[in-house]
Parts: structure tokens; sequence; C-alpha cells
């Protein structure tokens, strides 16, 4: 029993370094993303980053491609737990509003704060998917959990008694989908400097007016 305690404690320790590496081996290459680009960041260029060597890179995530996924798929959640944005508990809260404003604020509330931690990178993204096929494949799988999330919101509407029609639903869908692009967070925030909570207002009363008002 004490030696099978041992054993899944040393597991458990491997487990939770290896991980550590992941986290600043992520960290290293979205510095080096956002910074140089996907194009020039290099597998070394990260490794010395991260002060690990060119083999953990490939050992604790992967290729270029692999980084950039993981980079944009923990900059969306928030964090490395292996849980989708629809599944968490500020989207659940907003989901989970009966009245149906109050569901559109509060997933612009929650589109702001995923897009404030993925805009610089989901820039990288977009330019690297210009240039490189993986890069494009990626932006598509990122548009479709998007889209997919979008849909979330537009069932929880209809659950509410609204969007009964399939031009309605589908619209809404669009709107919303729309409406957690990065781009738009980027021009207004970054660029002209509104603050998030600005933006996350504008953001909400414009699905209230577009999806709302009858």
């Amino acid at each position: 029993m004490a030696e099978e305690v041992k054993r899944q404690y040393r597991s458990s320790l491997r487990a939770a370094q290896a991980q550590e590496t992941r986290r600043s081996v992520i960290a290293a290459a979205t510095r080096l993303f956002v910074e140089n680009g996907y194009v020039a960041t290099t597998i070394d260029a990260v490794a010395e980053a991260a002060g690990v060597s060119r083999k953990t890179v490939f050992t604790a995530v992967g290729g270029k491609i692999e980084l950039l996924k993981l980079a944009v798929d923990w900059a969306v959640a928030g964090d490395d737990a292996d849980v989708p944005v629809s599944d968490r508990d500020e989207m659940r809260r907003a989901l989970g509003a009966g009245d149906p404003a109050e569901v559109l604020h509060g997933c612009a509330q929650v589109m702001v704060g995923v897009n404030k931690r993925v805009a610089d990178l989901f820039r990288a993204l977009d330019v690297a998917a210009g240039a490189e096929p993986e890069a494009q494949t990626l932006l598509a799988v990122v548009r479709e959990q998007r889209l997919t999330d979008a849909r979330a919101i537009a069932r929880r509407l209809r659950a509410l008694g609204l969007l009964t029609g399939r031009k309605a639903h589908g619209d809404a869908v669009d709107l919303i989908f729309l409406a957690t692009d990065p781009h738009p967070f980027d021009v207004l925030v970054r660029q002209r400097g509104w603050s998030t909570t600005r933006y996350a207002r504008w953001l909400g009363d414009a699905l209230v007016g577009q999806l709302l008002t009858t």
C-alpha cells in the first residue's frame, strides 16, 4: 500500500511538472507570436525564451502550429483547463438568465473577456493564415468554435420564446458570430481607445437592438 501511494505521488508530481513546463512553453510562444509573428517565430526561439531545450518544446507541446493552437485555446478559455467557454461558469450564468436582454449583455461581457485575451494572438493567426496552410486550417477551426458558441446563445434565446422562425434564428447566429469576432474589439479598444466597459455595453446594446427590437 505504501509503495502504491509513493508511485501515485511520483506520477502526480511528474504530471504537475510536465504541465508547468507546458505553461512556460506556451507563455513564451504566445509572447513571440504576438511580438514577431508566426512565420518569424522559431522553435529554437521559443525554447530559449522558455528556458528549455528544443526537444522539450516538441515533447511538451509539439511543433509551431500546435504551439499556436494551444496558445489560442488557452487565451480563449483564460486558463489551461480543458473546459470550453460554453461550459464555463460565467457563460452558464449568462445563458441561465431569464431575461433575453440580460442574456445578451451577460454574453457580451464574456465575449469581451475572451477578446481581451485573444485579440493579439488572433491577429498573429490571421496573418499566418495568409502564408501557412496549417494556420489557415487552424483559423477555420477557431471560427467554427466561435460559431458553436453563437449557436448556443441563439438556442437560449429561442428557448425564451424568441427567434422562432428559421431565418430569424439563422440571422441571430450570424450576428452573434460577428459579435464574437476579435477584430471590432481590436479596432475600438486597442486602436480607438475605448474602455472594455464601454465596449461591452455597446456590444450588448447592439445585440439587444438587433435581436430583440421588433
